[in-house]
């Protein structure tokens, strides 16, 4: 997960959506609660292009995950990311949330988004229009690029659909089930190295607009994904 500035990005300049708030009086804000949430998306192409599909987890406090996943024919890899991507802000929007984190392992597409790279593809620029549009209806969204090994769940659904293991096109909004064990934490020197990434680039936002950039909360936001990631918050037996 290489933070930059960028990862501090949003819709309305340099924002970050929020973990959960609370109030004073340290009761919950269950509003903001409800309308808060972490996507991991994933798009794959066998033959690139070839049988693509795309697959969406969408993550809310104290909720069952939201996941679909869906076979979008003959496509490239990038077509398929961006699919995921739309799917997953048309999903979220009909769920009511506002504020959104989305965790993708398509570098390209992250970056397109966050405005750092310009989207050249013809078969890659509706779908750009298409997300950047919905992506209006949020009253935040970030991206943020993340490591294959952080998006499994993601990245096994849409292999499922590939596979015909999976019906396409299905979610599930209660799966009661326990959810599998997480992937092996990352190495400390690892995690560190994130962690200083991200605080260097919150640095940085504030060195070039000043504390109004991000707030410390929203940081320590960041922070604390990567060190819950990483499996740096595992409490030891």
């Amino acid at each position: 997960m290489r933070l930059t500035p960028s990862c501090f990005v949003g819709r309305a300049g340099l924002a970050l959506p929020a973990r959960p708030a609370y109030k004073t009086d340290s009761a919950i804000n269950f509003e903001s609660v409800m309308s808060t949430a972490t996507v991991r998306i994933d798009g794959a192409s066998r033959g690139n292009p070839g049988a693509a599909a795309y697959a969406l987890v969408i993550e809310r406090p104290g909720l069952p995950d939201v996941e679909q996943a869906e076979a979008i024919g003959k496509a490239t890899n990038n077509v398929a990311e961006y699919s995921a991507l739309v799917a997953a802000l048309e999903r979220a929007a009909e769920l009511g949330i506002r504020s959104l984190t989305v965790f993708s392992d398509s570098e390209l597409m992250v970056k397109q988004m966050n405005g750092e790279y310009r989207v050249k593809n013809a078969d890659l620029q509706e779908l750009y229009k298409e997300a950047v549009e919905l992506r209006k209806r949020f009253d935040s969204v970030a991206l943020t690029h993340v490591r294959r090994e952080q998006n499994k769940r993601a990245d096994e659904l849409c292999n499922l659909v590939l596979d015909g293991k999976l019906s396409s096109g299905g979610a599930t909004a209660a799966v009661a089930e326990p959810k599998p064990p997480a992937v092996s934490p990352l190495s400390a020197a690892t995690v560190r190295e994130d962690a200083v990434e991200c605080l260097r680039a919150a640095a940085s936002a504030w060195a070039g607009k000043g504390l109004s950039a991000v707030s410390p909360e929203q940081v320590w936001d960041q922070l604390w994904s990567i060190l819950e990631d990483g499996g740096a918050l595992r409490k030891k037996k």
